[in-house]
């Protein structure tokens, strides 16, 4: 599947991005004069700064759409965000720094282990299987660390992979694209809780998704595979998902696992939760449109709403949408802390979301 190479904000400690131009199907001069002009209104509202993702090479204009993928979604899907939502705040407004967040600890789990074939996890000290050797695994793609101070404060059992492969989607989805390379590192994932536990049988029942920023990469490709259809339960998207464009589309080809995937959940197969902010990249499809483009192959359309105040590490809240065990959040926000405090809506998307459904053995600390 064509992915576009959007590089992410670095995991260690202060998460950026950087996005440049992509090759995309040329469009009428008049047309493309409009675009730019109506871009460059709300650019000029949003302060400089903002390092920005860049696209791959498979986001070329004369890659065809698959034909089930339709490239025709309603003019509301295909805006761009509004001036009024392109705001900054500074951490000191916010009361913390989202690209820094403080660690408050480790829970009932250990610390990383190198045990996988790829990345790492972290797994309870003890516990977090069932009696049969069952137990559940979310895999997160993009900043493992920021991501496991937030997994840490609410989940007790489910084991988590954490694994970073550079700051481009591309080489997530490169790492995925042979057919058995998710299977694999299954496989070694229930290999580490078998030996770590000495329950020989110990196999995965729920499997989870998560990315952040450029980790969609790696969960498209994923779920456009037999095995991935087949094991995955739960996919959480934290501000990153991004696709090119076909004409005045956006490319089908490339968000079809993705659209399959929300239907799904939609009719509570499957769970999805997507957040997006309001950064507009140059050329390719925001994570605004390419929310509200699977929104759209749901048959549903976005609530405006209000700032509700709740929301993490200084974001607001201005759109909404849930059809079944779908949800989508929209918030306000076009600079580098707005993307990486989308990780702080992990907590309350596990806690509501994922521990219910899931409800995993329980795991507990080492004495």
């Amino acid at each position: 599947m064509p992915q576009p190479n959007a590089p992410a904000p670095s995991p260690a400690s202060a998460p950026q991005s950087a996005l440049s131009a992509p090759q995309v199907i040329p469009m009428p001069i008049a047309k493309a004069k409009k675009q730019k002009a109506d871009e460059e209104k709300v650019a000029a509202k949003a302060k400089p700064g903002l390092v920005k993702v860049k696209p791959s090479e498979d986001t070329k204009a004369d890659k065809k759409p698959d034909e089930k993928a339709d490239t025709k979604p309603a003019n509301w899907v295909v805006e761009k965000p509004s001036a009024e939502t392109q705001t900054q705040k500074t951490a000191q407004e916010r009361g913390i720094n989202p690209c820094n967040t403080p660690d408050k600890g480790w829970g009932v789990y250990d610390k990383w282990s190198r045990a996988p074939s790829m990345g790492q996890m972290i797994s309870p000290g003890k516990g977090g299987i069932a009696a049969n050797g069952a137990f559940d695994v979310m895999f997160h793609f993009h900043g493992h660390e920021p991501v496991r101070k937030e997994w840490t404060q609410v989940m007790d059992g489910a084991v988590l992979v954490g694994i970073d492969l550079g700051i481009g989607s591309g080489p997530y989805a490169s790492a995925f694209s042979a057919p058995d390379s998710f299977k694999k590192l299954v496989e070694s994932v229930e290999k580490a809780m078998a030996d770590k536990t000495g329950k020989k049988n110990a196999h995965v029942r729920h499997v989870g998704l998560s990315g952040w920023s450029a980790g969609y990469g790696a969960v498209g490709e994923i779920l456009g595979q037999a095995y991935g259809k087949k094991v995955v339960d739960t996919v959480i998207l934290l501000d990153g998902l991004h696709s090119g464009y076909a004409g005045d589309s956006l490319n089908g080809a490339q968000l079809l696992p993705f659209v399959e995937f929300a239907k799904e959940a939609s009719a509570r197969q499957k769970l999805m939760f997507v957040s997006h902010s309001s950064i507009i990249p140059p050329g390719y499809a925001s994570t605004t449109e390419t929310a509200k483009y699977l929104i759209e192959k749901v048959g549903g359309k976005p609530r405006k709403t209000k700032p509700r105040g709740a929301d993490p590490m200084g974001l607001d809240l201005n759109a909404r949408f849930s059809k079944g065990s779908f949800h989508v959040r929209g918030y306000d926000g076009n600079d580098k802390m707005d993307h990486c405090a989308h990780i702080g809506l992990l907590r309350d998307v596990l806690k509501v979301h994922v521990k219910p459904r899931w409800d995993s053995p329980k795991g507990r600390a080492k004495n």
